[in-house]
């Protein structure tokens, strides 16, 4: 691994000092199947420039891949550091929520006592250690996303929780403007209680053009159809699905021309964090990496209608990245195959690998931290305490 040097300073993330960097000589990620050999300057947050730069300054990355930070579409932050509850398959999500709070409360009380702001950073931190620079946080905000929180918190939309958890539904979507997503479960339930949810949600006139339907498990033939028709679009959460209700979406679903993004849901029904969705989600359904690598860059910038280049790689689009090794291989067979030796946000080295760290001084303050089946890692962030039995999303943590 070659040393070298971040040049000049700007603003960043939440505002905080950045670097502008020049990358030199890594594949660059121009598609699924696709990189090519480049130098990439960032300056203020921003790609600047792909392709030749002049010069000798920057960070010497030629044995590197660069893909675009992946995107999150759906997660719970504060719930990460919770085990994983229940004894599916239940009929719906509400089944699910009652039966875990009467037969676990003494597990949920524990994890309760932890400050809502250290669980978010945890939320933070297990999303950032595979990967992922934004996150769409399906839960109340928080202060702490504008104090150097490990990744980017999406803002830009509106939502509610479901058709069972929030009566006022309907009312919130028609006070979302138009041209931001609204984002709520929609169908995470099976049988005739799935059924009579979507008959629900389609007379409230909530199969619009800005809604996404987080689970969409009850989406038939018939519902799917209208979906299709008034341009929604989907959440998928297969791993959280299928320990919850038995079942997710349909191969007709996933193959339907509506758009589809990834989503992790939270550590207490989903399957590890966003690697282990896009591997899970592959094991059942048979998508390509490809297809599957869309669901959590370009395509999902799309269905949550971000607006400054999210999930692609390209000039004027901000600086959110993930290096890998450069093994030969496509960005999507890198995703599924490698973990990130490190994750920029903004231009700004938010995670190294050891290794990775060792190219630059930046990480020498960084914080060590190991996460079962991750490795060991250097974040710039605070590391809250983690308590004895407590675990992130099913993995053990040392700091």
């Amino acid at each position: 691994m070659k040393a070298g040097a971040i040049v000049e300073q700007a603003s960043g993330l939440h505002g905080a000092p950045a670097a502008a960097v020049i990358l030199r000589g890594a594949r660059v990620a121009r598609s699924a199947r696709r990189a090519e050999k480049a130098d990439v300057a960032v300056a203020r947050g921003r790609i600047r420039h792909i392709g030749r730069v002049a010069g000798r300054k920057g960070l010497d990355l030629s044995d590197c891949l660069i893909l675009p930070g992946l995107i999150n579409a759906h997660d719970h932050l504060d719930f990460s550091v919770f085990p994983r509850l229940g004894d599916g398959p239940y009929e719906t999500c509400g089944h699910w929520a009652r039966d875990i709070r009467a037969r676990f409360a003494d597990a949920i009380d524990q994890v309760r006592s932890i400050a809502r702001e250290e669980r978010l950073i945890w939320g933070g931190i297990r999303n950032l250690a595979c990967g992922v620079t934004t996150v769409c946080h399906h839960n109340p905000s928080h202060s702490v996303f504008a104090r150097g929180f490990p990744v980017r918190v999406m803002r830009r939309f509106s939502w509610a929780h479901s058709l069972e958890f929030s009566p006022e539904l309907a009312r919130s979507h028609a006070a979302c403007p138009s041209t931001r997503p609204f984002i709520f479960h929609a169908g995470e339930a099976v049988n005739g209680a799935g059924r009579r949810e979507m008959v629900t949600l389609a007379r409230l006139g909530l199969f619009a053009p800005n809604s996404v339907l987080v689970h969409a498990v009850a989406l038939d033939r018939d519902f799917l159809s209208l979906a299709r028709q008034n341009g929604c679009a989907l959440v998928w959460c297969p791993s959280s699905n299928m320990f919850i209700l038995g079942r997710t979406l349909t191969r007709e679903v996933l193959n339907s021309g509506l758009p589809v993004a990834l989503g992790t849901d939270s550590g207490i029904s989903a399957e590890g964090d966003m690697l282990d969705e896009l591997r899970f989600a592959q094991a059942i359904s048979g998508l390509t990496e490809a297809r599957l690598y869309g669901m959590v860059t370009s395509g999902a910038a799309s269905v949550l209608r971000l607006a400054d280049g999210e999930g692609s790689l390209s000039a004027g689009a901000l600086a959110d990245f993930v290096v890998f090794r450069d093994a030969g291989q496509s960005p999507c067979e890198a995703l599924f195959r490698q973990l990130p030796e490190a994750v920029f946000i903004g231009g700004r080295l938010q995670l190294a690998s050891e290794e990775f760290a060792a190219r630059t001084p930046e990480a020498e303050d960084f914080t060590p931290l190991s996460i079962q089946g991750r490795g060991r890692v250097r974040v710039r962030c605070r590391i809250p305490a983690m308590r004895p039995g407590i675990r992130l999303a099913g993995r053990e943590v040392t700091v």
